[in-house]
C-alpha cells in the first residue's frame, strides 16, 4: 500500500480500523465481554519474517464465516479460491495456473458408487482442503468435489445432503490408522460425516443438535473436535459419534478448531475473539485463553513440529504463539485486508496469508526465522 501516496498514515488508518471493524456476533457484546476478562499477551517475538507479497494471487471470500480457502502443499507451492477457480501459486516459477474452474460445469471422469456422474453446475466453493496429494471443494448446497492434484480430471463428486441447511462448512483431509485416505465433512445440517476416498464410500455419519462449523481429527484418529453454532465445544469418540466431553467457556459460536501433534491439547477458535486451548486429560478448564484485536477467530494452525500455535481473524492480524513458552509469547502479523485463509507448508517452514481486498487482494509469504544464520540461505 503506497502509504506516502494517500491522505492518511498507516499509523492513524490502524488506529481507526481498530476503532471501527464491526466483529459479527450471535451473542452480543461477546467479544467485548471477552475484551475486558481476557489480557492480550505482548507482542514481542518473531518466530516468521516477511519474504515476498505478490498480487499476482488474488484470494477471494465467499461466506464471510468461513475462511479455509488457502493451502500450501510445500513451502513453494499454494492453492487458493480466486472467484470461482481453484488456482495453484508456484513460487519457484512466480506463475498461476488454474486448477479447477467452477463457473461452468464440473463432473466426474469414472464412475464409482455413490458418485454424481452429472457433476454440477455453478457450484459456489464454501471450503476448500489440499493435502495428501488430494484437493477438496465444499460448497454451498452441500457438493463435494475432488480432484487429485496430479491428474486432470476430476475425481470424485457428490452431495452430502440434500437438506436447504447444506451449506459444507470445513473439510479435513487425514490418513486412517490403517493409511487409507479418508476425509471428515463438517456441514449445516448439524452432520459430521466420514468418507473413504480410495472407495469414495460414506463411512460414517453422526449427527448433533446444532449446525457444525469445523471438526478436526486428533492425530490418533480416537477423536473429533467437534465446533459450531453453541457456546460450547465437543470431544467425540470417532468410532461412534457419542460425546465425551463438552467444552464450556467461550461466549459465541465457533469456527475453527485444530490439535498438536501431542494428541491432547488443541485449541478452538470463536467469533468471541478468543482461541482457547484444552487438554483431553482436564477439559473442564481451558489451558489457555488468547485475544484476537478486531474480531472472531475464524481459522486456527499447529505446525507441524508443535512448536506454535496460529489463528487468524477476519482480517488484518495473524497471531503466532510459541507453544514451548506456554502460549505466553508471540509474534502479532499485521496488514490491511480480509483474510482468505492462513497455511503453513509441511516442514514449516514458510507461513501464507490470502489477503482478500478489492485494490490489495494478494498473497503473503513469511519465512520461518532460524537460531542458526546458515539455515536462513536455505530456500
Amino acid at each position: 500500500i503506497p502509504w506516502e501516496r494517500l491522505q492518511i498514515t498507516r499509523k492513524d488508518y490502524r488506529k481507526a480500523r481498530l476503532e471501527q471493524y464491526k466483529n459479527y456476533e450471535n451473542f452480543p457484546q461477546s467479544g467485548e465481554l471477552m475484551d475486558k476478562l481476557c489480557k492480550q499477551v505482548e507482542s514481542s517475538s518473531k518466530y516468521y519474517e516477511f519474504q515476498y507479497n505478490t498480487r499476482i494471487v488474488k484470494p477471494s471470500i465467499l461466506h464471510f464465516q468461513l475462511r479455509n480457502l488457502l493451502w500450501a502443499t510445500s513451502k513453494h507451492d499454494v492453492y487458493f479460491m480466486s472467484n470461482s477457480t481453484v488456482g495453484h501459486w508456484s513460487s519457484l516459477s512466480h506463475k498461476m495456473t488454474d486448477v479447477l474452474d467452477f463457473s461452468g460445469h464440473v463432473a466426474p471422469a469414472k464412475k464409482h458408487p455413490g458418485c454424481a456422474l452429472e457433476g454440477f453446475t455453478g457450484v459456489q466453493v464454501s471450503t476448500l482442503a489440499v493435502n495428501e496429494g488430494l484437493l477438496v471443494a465444499g460448497g454451498f448446497q452441500g457438493e463435494l468435489v475432488c480432484k487429485s492434484l496430479g491428474e486432470r480430471d476430476v475425481k470424485f463428486c457428490t452431495r452430502t445432503t440434500l437438506s436447504d441447511n447444506a451449506i459444507t462448512n470445513a473439510m479435513d483431509i487425514h490418513r486412517s490408522t490403517s493409511g487409507s485416505l479418508r476425509i471428515t465433512v463438517s456441514n449445516n445440517d448439524s452432520g459430521v460425516r466420514e468418507f473413504d476416498m480410495e472407495r469414495f464410500q460414506l463411512l460414517n455419519h453422526f449427527r448433533f443438535n446444532w449446525p457444525v462449523n469445523h471438526t478436526s481429527v486428533s492425530p490418533d484418529k480416537k477423536l473429533l473436535a467437534v465446533v459450531g453454532d453453541d457456546r460450547d465445544a465437543l470431544l467425540v469418540d470417532s468410532r461412534n459419534g457419542k460425546v465425551t466431553s463438552t467444552l464450556v467457556g467461550h461466549l459465541d459460536y465457533s469456527f475453527a478448531s485444530a490439535w498438536h501433534l501431542d494428541g491432547v491439547t488443541f485449541a478452538t477458535g470463536n467469533q468471541d475473539k478468543t482461541c482457547r486451548v484444552w487438554d483431553i486429560r482436564n477439559p473442564s478448564t481451558s489451558l489457555a485463553v488468547l485475544r484476537g484485536n478486531i474480531g472472531a477467530i475464524r481459522c486456527i494452525r499447529y505446525s507441524s513440529d508443535g512448536r506454535f500455535l496460529l489463528f487468524s481473524e477476519p482480517a488484518d492480524f495473524v497471531h503466532v504463539y510459541s507453544t514451548a513458552e506456554c502460549y505466553r509469547k508471540r509474534q502479532e502479523i499485521d496488514f490491511f485486508g480480509e483474510i482468505s485463509g492462513i497455511s503453513l507448508s509441511p516442514d514449516d517452514e514458510s507461513l501464507f496469508v490470502g489477503v482478500c481486498d478489492r485494490v490489495y487482494a494478494s498473497l503473503l509469504n513469511y519465512r520461518l526465522v532460524h537460531a542458526n544464520g546458515y539455515l536462513d540461505s536455505y530456500m
